[in-house]
């Protein structure tokens, strides 16, 4: 790579340091950004410093935000009294695309793996057990993933919450809308079954 000038291998080292991004794709992108109008890449290089300098965590519900509430936290139109955990701020956003969900959100930053040496005091639970003991909250939506991280976090967090005084419900799992039963596997299918509901 040393046909290129430096300041473009080091653009290329640089972009190849992002996740799913190889030295060939990096080389792509540092080619169409050298090739791109002055203001497309100043523009670009501005708003990753503006995201680094202004970007911080919700400081309710511990999302990202660019001001100490974040636009959900902030919005009187949602059911402030039901909280929906989640692992991270990647699955908040894929249950706000979905529609389905009106209340706020806490985000865990993590999930308990003592393998890993995560422990309750690595995410947030103590800031989850204040606000439900806050009174102000009504029913806490455990939305961890299944694997068996989340669920450990979930039954470690149902454990925390019981003596309190809300509701505590778990996003439901099964098979998916359009999925085949052959191809599901036994967990997931165990699972559909064992939440099955009346129709």
């Amino acid at each position: 790579m040393n046909y290129y000038p430096e300041s473009i291998r080091n653009l290329i080292k640089n972009l190849s340091k992002l996740p799913g991004i190889g030295e060939k794709t990096a080389e792509r992108l540092a080619m169409h950004i050298l090739r791109s109008p002055r203001r497309q890449a100043e523009a670009l290089a501005r708003s990753i410093h503006d995201v680094k300098q202004n970007i911080r965590l919700c400081r309710s519900c511990f999302a990202l935000s660019d001001r100490d509430v974040c636009n959900i936290c902030g919005d009187p139109n949602r059911d402030a009294t039901v909280l929906c955990v989640v692992e991270q701020a990647g699955d908040m956003i894929s249950i706000e695309r979905s529609g389905a969900f009106r209340g706020c959100y806490h985000v865990l930053s993590g999930v308990l793996s003592p393998m890993d040496g995560v422990g309750p005091e690595d995410i947030r639970v103590h800031e989850l057990i204040r606000r439900a003991a806050s009174g102000k909250i009504r029913e806490v939506l455990l939305a961890t993933g299944t694997s068996v991280e989340g669920e450990a976090t979930a039954a470690y967090l149902q454990e925390q919450l019981t003596p309190l005084p809300v509701t505590v419900t778990r996003i439901a799992s099964g098979v998916p809308v359009g999925g085949d039963l052959k191809y599901v596997d036994q967990v997931t299918l165990k699972r559909a079954i064992e939440s099955r509901r009346k129709v």
